[in-house]
Formats: C-alpha cells, structure tokens, sequence
C-alpha cells in the first residue's frame, strides 16, 4: 500500500538549513592530511606539470608553506623526499641530514603543534626507482626490512610524529615497530598503506616523487586491483604486527574496499586521495566541464561515507578554504 501522499522525502531538503541538519556525513578540515615534496635541488618552489597547483618545496621556502597549511587549520602534513642523490640501496632515505630529516627539523621549528607523518618507501631515494633492495632483477622483502626500519627511525629521531611505510614489504610493519620500541620511541604510531594497490592513479605522482621504477613495474608487491579479500588480510596481518591506523589507497575507484575494511576492523581507517584523482578533477575543471569546489567535496564525502576516518588528499588546502 502506498504512503504517498503522508511520507514525502522532500520535505526535508527544501533549504540548506534544514539538508545540514538531517546530513548523515560530514567533511570537516580536522579529516585531512596534506601531502608535501620537498626536494633537496631547488631554490624555489617548483610547480608539477600534470598536478596543477601542487609544488616542490625547497627546504628554504618550506616555512612559509607551513605557515599557510597551519593558518587553514590542516592538522597534518605527510612528507615525500626528493633527494639530490640515489643509489642502489637509497641510502639518502635514511641519511641523519636527509632531506626529509632536515625538513622535519624545519617544519617543527615553525609549527610544533602541527602533526608531521612521513612516508616510509626507498623508491623515491633508489636509482632504480622500486620501493626495496635489488637481487638478479627482483626486489628482495626481507633484506629490505632492515633498510625501512632504519629511514623510520631516522624519521623519528628527527622528531616525526608518525611513519607511513607504503612499500608493501612483507612484515615491514612489525620490522618498524621493533625497532622504534628498541630505541625508546613506543608511543610512535604507525600508519600502514595496508591495501595499497598497483594503480594506474599514480601516474602524475611518479613526476611530482621523481619515482618511476627504471625497469619492470610494482605488481609484485602491490596488491591487484580486483582483489578485496585480499586487502582484509593485508588489514589483519598489519594489526597483527603493530599498525595503528590502515589505510586504502587509491580512494575513489576503491570505495568499496574501504567499506569493507571499515566494517571488519576498528582502527582509524585512513584513504589516500591520489595524484591521479586530483589531475582528472583538476583538467576537467581547467576545461570548463565541471564545477571544481562541487566535484571536489562530493568525492571527499564519498570517501567519508565509504567509511574513511581520514582523507590524505592534494586538495586539502582548497577544502579547508571551501569549509571557512
């Protein structure tokens, strides 16, 4: 039997007050976390070609970038390193004067309450461009471990707040935690790129990291797009060793994972909104095709209606504006 007319579903949407007082989902700036590039071989500030707006910051003009991230409320900032040298074993990732050590030293001088995560990968400090030790063509897991433990403890020695290993190395997760428990640093959480997926959304990131691998690809240690079971394990197995917040990556052709994930676990559930996503949006808009701000804050709220606790997300500058 019909309800009609006594149920009517649109008499609540007939002004924005009353949409923002029954709205199930709700983006706020305290949700976003900001990635950087900081590289160690320029003066000023230099533009990426396919991620419009986004930046390489020198170390020279990093405060003053600080300062407009902490004056729109960011609460966090995730560092990429872009070192001036590489070699086989990326010894720069886990240099005591490194670029991203250096940059942490900076960026805590300038805003200590500010939260600084970093990335935890040797791929963009590896001449190779893969994200762990070469042997006969093939990325070694286990003798790599040692190597990503050492650039997170230089991390934290430096004074990060939290690490992000995003190698997907097996048992990277528990090699960090070790060895930061070994030194003193317990209370350092770990944010693990749980169910990082081998994406073609990368793309524009490989330019702004300076990452692309010389030969062959990541399938082998990243995850297959078409797999979600998988990623419950990936999820469990990093619980297991030590993680503290987990995260999908990309977001938006994954919001299903991070449904999924969301519903079998209880740790903070972090979503990367990656360089691929923002590039389209972006060249869309710079056609005239769509409305940014609209597009923008309804991809956001899709991922927090997904599921995800927090969005790291090249646009986290425009929504804190947007949400003044």
């Amino acid at each position: 039997m019909s309800t009609f007319p006594i149920v009517r579903m649109r008499r609540t949407r007939q002004s924005e007050q009353l949409r923002s007082l029954v709205r199930e989902t709700h983006l706020n700036v305290d949700q976003l976390i900001y990635p950087l590039f900081i590289a160690e071989d320029l003066s000023e500030p230099r533009e990426i070609s396919a991620m419009p707006g986004i930046m390489q910051w020198p170390l020279e003009a990093l405060g003053r970038e600080i300062e407009r991230i902490v004056a729109l409320g960011i609460p966090a900032v995730l560092l990429f390193g872009i070192p001036s040298t590489k070699d086989e074993v990326g010894s720069q990732a886990y240099a005591e004067q490194g670029i991203i050590q250096r940059a942490i030293q900076r960026i805590k001088a300038v805003a200590p309450q500010l939260v600084v995560m970093t990335d935890v990968c040797l791929c963009e400090y590896t001449s190779h461009g893969h994200c762990g030790v070469i042997h006969h063509g093939t990325v070694q897991n286990d003798e790599s471990l040692e190597l990503l433990a050492r650039m997170a403890l230089s991390h934290v020695e430096a004074g990060a707040d939290l690490v992000a290993p995003s190698d997907m190395m097996d048992g990277r997760v528990g090699a960090i935690r070790r060895v930061l428990d070994e030194r003193g640093f317990s209370a350092i959480p770990i944010m693990a790129y749980s169910a990082k997926y081998a994406s073609g959304f990368y793309g524009p990131f490989r330019e702004a990291a300076g990452s692309a691998p010389q030969f062959g690809d990541r399938r082998s240690y990243q995850m297959d797009p078409a797999n979600v079971r998988e990623a419950l394990r990936e999820i469990d197995l990093d619980i297991a060793e030590g993680a503290d917040i987990v995260m999908v990556k990309p977001a938006l052709a994954y919001l299903d994972v991070i449904r999924q994930v969301r519903d079998h676990c209880h740790l903070p559930l972090a979503a990367y909104n990656v360089s691929g996503e923002f590039s389209m949006i972006k060249a869309a808009a710079q056609h005239g095709w769509i409305d940014e701000q609209r597009i923008v804050m309804e991809v956001l709220t899709g991922i927090r209606r997904a599921g995800a606790d927090m969005i790291i997300t090249y646009f986290a500058p425009d929504v804190a504006s947007w949400l003044k």
